[in-house]
């Protein structure tokens, strides 16, 4: 039975003074040889606390409408509605896009957020993702940008480091696919979001890249731009796979850099003045080690070489450039990766993926629903059949919402929204059948329990066994938290 839960709450701004002097207290020095956790932190005590062994985001760049997925709004005037019409689901009480009839069925496995809310209507991967606590267009477009916090996998791997376990050997830790972020797209510069930051480049994901191509041609437009060619997010050939960026599918080349595609030995000889600061004990040569145990690696090469899976399987996610990112990464989660993260990207023109400023309505029915559908619900049946499920979360998120009004023109429009949206999870740890928070009566604000960004990292983390309260030094050795303080865990999401 559905059950919407939660009530009002603050949200979240960033480090207030008195909890920075109480960790102050610890001493710079201190936690510049690791991370420190404030003392005062309870999250540890909430349910689920380490539940998920391992971590699948799905990005979906562009932002998909609230109103077209799990938040439909069928009583709103046209304008607000839309063409699209509701179907039930298995979570009686959640009606979901009739675009999605296969996620229909699984969503009792699911929790949706519905109340998700943020001042800041950008394109800020890195507001979504990190723990920056605010977000402008320069940042946005500046990968580089000083005041950026590392990317949540760069957490994630960090922290791992930092805590001395034993690593699988040949395992890829904060992995990217399906190529480098914004690198597709002919017009605008590289954004931020999936960077190290004051972690240093070491901590950036290793992508792969993609080798296949779309099987359907498509034509994209916007003012003063056009593009025509085979858009494998909408579907792509049985040969499509993909491969550590620059290994040229040879075990024996170099790994590119992320960063202007120098080898990734490289990228970790530029870390070294950062560890010698951060006092890190992780000698470089184990940074080293690691890099040429993946360049020569077999089972990453072949855990990413989807070809090898049945047809039967690859088609159970759909045979596109999202669906077949998401079984690699399923294949390198069962291999040892810790996090991996598939982004639904823009493909030859900016301003493409979900980011639908216009066509709406045919690019929702034709370019993304019926390939999202396909993707997560074979992603949730597989890991079940696996025994996955219970030990790996799975989060699909996005950088904000669209407008509830529709735009005039071809096709329609929704523009950016970021006052009230959705997220969905599931898998480690994440309670069954739940929806969190409501929204009024045209998906445009929050009315029940708002849930920002980082509410919702602090719950990703809190899941891997990370305390969200936890500080990490800068690159000049100063406390920083991994979150702004008033984050907090949603206990209503946990299982």
């Amino acid at each position: 039975m559905l059950r919407v839960l939660g009530s009002t709450k603050r949200l979240c701004t960033g480090l207030h003074r008195r909890e920075f002097l109480q960790v102050g207290g610890l001493g710079a020095a201190g936690l510049m040889s690791g991370a420190t956790t404030y003392a005062s932190s309870d999250a540890p005590a909430l349910p689920g606390f380490g539940r998920a062994k391992r971590c699948l985001i799905l990005f979906l760049y562009g932002s998909p409408s609230q109103l077209e997925t799990y938040d439909m709004k069928p009583q709103a005037p046209v304008e607000i509605r839309g063409t699209m019409e509701p179907i039930a689901s298995s979570l009686p009480g959640l009606d979901v896009c009739e675009y999605l009839p296969n996620m229909a069925r699984v969503m009792d496995r699911t929790t949706v957020v519905r109340s998700v809310t943020h001042p800041y209507p950008l394109h800020g991967v890195a507001y979504a993702m990190t723990g920056v606590p605010a977000i402008d267009v320069a940042m946005e477009l500046n990968p580089y940008d000083q005041r950026h916090h590392p990317w949540f996998g760069s957490i994630v791997e960090y922290l791992d480091r930092q805590s001395g376990r034993e690593r699988v050997p040949d395992a890829v830790q904060n992995l990217a696919i399906p190529f480098q972020f914004s690198s597709q797209r002919t017009d605008q510069p590289f954004r931020a979001g999936p960077y190290g930051a004051f972690l240093g480049n070491a901590y950036n994901p290793i992508y792969t890249e993609y080798d296949g191509q779309g099987t359907t041609t498509v034509t994209k437009a916007r003012p003063g731009f056009e593009w025509t060619g085979l858009e494998p997010y909408v579907s792509c050939d049985a040969e499509s796979h993909f491969r550590l960026a620059g290994t040229g599918g040879v075990a024996t080349a170099t790994l590119d850099r992320l960063d202007r595609r120098r080898s990734l030995l490289e990228q970790f000889d530029e870390t070294r003045r950062h560890l010698e600061r951060a006092s890190s004990g992780q000698a470089l040569s184990d940074f080293q080690q690691q890099a040429l145990s993946l360049v020569t690696s077999t089972k990453v090469r072949e855990a990413l070489d989807v070809r090898r899976e049945s047809l039967k399987m690859r088609e159970q996610y759909g045979m596109t450039l999202f669906g077949q990112g998401c079984l690699a990464a399923r294949r390198m989660l069962e291999a040892g990766t810790k996090l991996a993260t598939v982004f639904w990207d823009e493909w030859g023109l900016a301003g493409d993926a979900w980011d639908t400023h216009y066509e709406h309505f045919p690019r929702m029915e034709n370019q993304l629903l019926p390939q999202l559908d396909l993707a997560v619900s074979g992603l949730l049946l597989d890991l079940e059949q696996r025994g996955m499920l219970d030990d790996t979360l799975v989060a699909i998120m996005s950088e904000h919402g669209r407008t509830p009004k529709l735009g005039n023109g071809s096709g329609a429009s929704r523009d950016h929204w970021s006052r009230a949206y959705s997220a969905l999870f599931f898998g480690g740890g994440i309670a069954k059948g739940q929806v969190v928070g409501a929204t009024d009566q045209h998906a445009s604000d929050v009315a029940d329990y708002p849930v920002s960004p980082k509410d919702l990292l602090a719950t990703m983390y809190h899941l891997l066994g990370i305390d969200p309260h936890t500080f990490i030094p800068d690159r000049t050795g100063r406390p920083i938290p991994l979150l702004p303080s008033e984050s907090r865990v949603i206990p209503e999401m946990l299982a």
